[in-house]
Order: structure tokens, then sequence, then C-alpha cells
């Protein structure tokens, strides 16, 4: 795996891959080129996952992401933008589709895209020094990374509309009571309690992890009885793995299952 990027900072912590946004002069705002590394990170994990089985996303202090950098933005054409939304659109598409679990580590600052990678993992831990907003709106456009579709499924959409319309900011103990944020914690503990629940992740078999994150997501997007005829179509996937063999061992054993992911 590539661990060479200017804007992500990458660390291995057994089978937990942590991404660090690493622009922290510019509250890790998202340029260009954090744009293409985003994408080129989440389109490898998906063809060449090398061994991981959780990522945690977080920022370097102070934020996690102030959203795009609108500094980069006011010197460029029209023409330039579309091209860059691309890019970013090409690294949300990989997001979503990226097996592996993701959780958000919100330290700071999670504003425009950055609230929208939050909402775009599987769940967030925020710090309590933690400040949300969807706030494009202010700046004459509109969420473009997913914020319309994923705060609506999070939040409901009567709050989606409120806080997309207002563009207000809200803290880590509102996102938690409104569902976007499954669990706050104090700011030096936060990393220590992501990589607490990635590594409880890590430790269980990762093909029936990515299988069941698959079948969760498809059920937001179908009726009951098809998602069950999903469901059973991922579980069956897993009946022929060694996995699946050895967890089935373990259980009888009375140890721990050693999982290789085959």
């Amino acid at each position: 795996m590539n661990m060479n990027f200017q804007t992500l900072m990458l660390k291995k912590d057994k089978h937990v891959l942590i991404v660090t946004l690493n622009r922290p002069d510019a509250r890790n705002a998202i340029n260009s080129v954090m744009m293409r590394e985003l994408r080129d990170l989440w389109q490898e994990l998906c063809v060449n996952p090398d061994k991981i089985r959780c990522v945690v996303l977080t920022g370097a202090a102070p934020a996690f992401c102030a959203g795009a950098d609108l500094k980069e933005r006011n010197t460029i054409t029209l023409e330039t933008w579309h091209a860059q939304h691309i890019v970013f659109e090409q690294a949300m598409r990989a997001m979503l589709d990226c097996t592996i679990p993701i959780i958000a580590a919100v330290n700071g600052y999670a504003f425009g895209g950055g609230l929208e990678l939050a909402l775009a993992s599987d769940f967030v831990y925020a710090a309590t020094n933690a400040v949300f907003a969807q706030s494009e709106v202010k700046i004459g456009i509109m969420p473009g990374a997913l914020g319309t579709q994923n705060l609506p499924r999070a939040a409901g959409l009567r709050r989606a509309k409120e806080l997309t319309y207002t563009a207000d900011s809200f803290f880590a103990l509102q996102a938690f009571e409104w569902g976007i944020v499954n669990k706050v914690c104090e700011p030096d503990q936060l990393l220590t309690e992501v990589l607490l629940t990635a590594h409880k992740i890590s430790a269980n078999a990762p093909l029936a992890v990515q299988q069941a994150k698959k079948a969760l997501n498809m059920s937001q997007h179908m009726d009951l009885k098809s998602g069950f005829a999903y469901e059973l179509e991922a579980y069956n996937g897993l009946l022929p793995t060694k996995d699946r063999e050895e967890g089935i061992l373990a259980f009888n054993e009375k140890r721990q299952a050693e999982f290789v992911g085959k």
C-alpha cells in the first residue's frame, strides 16, 4: 500500500489503519491534492486492503477538516472548479464502495466537506470540543459530497433541513443527541476510545464484518423483503470460508479465534 502522501498521514496499528488529514495550518481543508489522495487511498483499500480490517479517519490538530480550501478556490476558473469536484466525487464514491469499516474521529472543526467526510464514515466518535456545520449555503453553493443524503439518514429529514438551510454550527453533544455522533469523548481520550473500538472490530472475522457492512448499507435502499434476500446472499457467501470454520471451531474449543480473511 502506498504510504507516501502529501496531505494524508498513514499509520498502521496491527490491522487498523489510522488516516490523518494532514494540513494543520489550513485546519485540514480539502485542496486539490487532498482530493486526489483521498480518492487514491479509498480505491487502493477497495482493491488491495493489505490485511487492513478497520480504518480510523481523523485530522491533525487543531481540527478534523474545515471543508474545502476556499483560498484555493478563490483563484481558480469555473472549468477548474468542475474538474476538481469530479475528483472529489470519485473520492466519495470510492469511500462508499470501501468494504472496510471506517470510523471518523472528529477532533475539532468539521465544516462543509469535513462534516460530509465524517457522515460518509460508518460511524463517528467526537471530542467534546468538536464543532460541526453543513455550511455550504453561506457561500452560495450547497452540499456536494453526499451531505444532503447522509445527514437526513443520520439525523432525520427535518433536522437535516434545518441544519442545511441555516448553516448553523452545532456541537458534539448536540450531534450525539441527534444521532450524528455515536460517542463523545474528552479530547485527550478520543483516539484511545476510537482505537479500542477499531481493534474490537478488527478482532472479528473480516469477511463477515465486510459482508455485514454491505447488507447494512443496502438496508437503507431496499424494502424489507428485498433487504432480507440480500442479507441471505451475503450470509451464504460466508459459509464456505475458512474463517467460518475457524470461528465455529474456536467457539467449541473455548479459545480466541484466529481469523485470516479467507
